[in-house]
């Protein structure tokens, strides 16, 4: 979720023509990642719960691509890109650790 928030705040900033573009697509992939791991949560077994792991990674990397792309174009000020890189590096080691628990 302090992906998602990070993301909605650093965007803000983003020029008013990419209020469609990469501005939604990097905040719908960043929100995605907490409310994959949610929906998973509250599936019945751990099966499934792993697979909504999966498709939140998936999120995260499209999320992390759009960072780049972002940080490319001058849209986020070097605080923010640092911010969101080192949350995107976060959310992944927990991703992976959760991973490995349903695996167990």
């Amino acid at each position: 979720m302090d992906l998602g928030e990070a993301t909605y705040r650093a965007t803000r900033a983003f020029p008013d023509d990419e209020k469609f573009g990469l501005r939604m697509q990097l905040r719908r992939a960043a929100v995605s990642v907490a409310s994959n791991i949610a929906e998973g949560h509250g599936r019945i077994n751990r099966r499934e719960y792993a697979r909504f792991v999966l498709i939140a990674r998936g999120s995260l990397k499209e999320a992390e691509t759009q960072i780049l792309i972002a940080q490319r174009l001058s849209y986020l000020n070097a605080d923010d890109a640092t911010l969101l890189s080192s949350l995107v590096t976060r959310v992944n080691q927990l991703l992976t650790g959760l991973k490995r628990r349903l695996r167990q």
